[in-house]
């Protein structure tokens, strides 16, 4: 299944999980699946020395580490915007899964977990973190981009609903009519919203 990414440059990551079994077999699922496990690490400060070295394109984060817990590192690492994260957990509580958006996860996992789930989790990881990146470009200001962020967020959610697409066809979907009509993706977002609470919405093509 290594072919996968042969079409694109295979994605290097990053797993920090203290215990060793979890981290070999999660190792394993990724590199089956075409991703390049570039670095390791046992708690949560060797995995930001790490991030800040190596740059990978995802770094997998267990939340509950020695010296410094996922939580934290998850902070340090979406803050300087060294690579997207997602959150490994045993625990399934909102709170922590609300903690772990707060600080910066684009995704999370609970244990114990199937490939099946690594996978999906790995793709939204990505597709959201250059999804961010894309609206950041748009605008300077932090809370410029926290605003379009919403926005777009909630004509993703209007997009999904009204025609049955996944999260990654609405964004690029939104990206794609901006870029074809001259517009910000907040001004698309937006029209969407309208229409959509209208009830008049012209049928996109995804």
């Amino acid at each position: 299944m290594g072919e996968m990414q042969a079409d694109a440059e295979r994605k290097r990551v990053l797993i920090a999980e203290d215990e060793a079994l979890i981290r070999l077999d999660l190792a394993e699922m990724l590199v089956e699946e075409g991703y390049d496990v570039v670095g390791e690490a046992g708690d949560g400060e060797t995995a930001v020395k790490l991030a800040e070295e190596l740059k990978p394109d995802l770094v997998i984060l267990d939340i509950k580490m020695p010296i410094m817990d996922g939580l934290a590192a998850a902070e340090r690492i979406a803050g300087a915007r060294i690579a997207p994260v997602i959150i490994l957990t045993a625990f399934s509580q909102r709170d922590l899964v609300e903690r772990a958006r707060a600080a910066g996860a684009m995704a999370y996992l609970v244990k114990p977990f199937q490939k099946s789930d690594l996978v999906p989790a790995v793709e939204i990881a990505l597709s959201r973190y250059s999804e961010i990146a894309a609206l950041e470009s748009e605008v300077a200001g932090l809370t410029d981009r926290l605003e379009i962020r919403k926005t777009v967020e909630r004509a993703k959610g209007a997009l999904m609903t009204t025609y049955g697409m996944s999260e990654p066809q609405a964004f690029k979907w939104i990206q794609r009519t901006a870029m074809d009509h001259r517009m910000t993706m907040k001004e698309v977002a937006e029209r969407i919203l309208a229409e959509t609470a209208g009830g008049e919405v012209e049928q996109p093509t995804p």
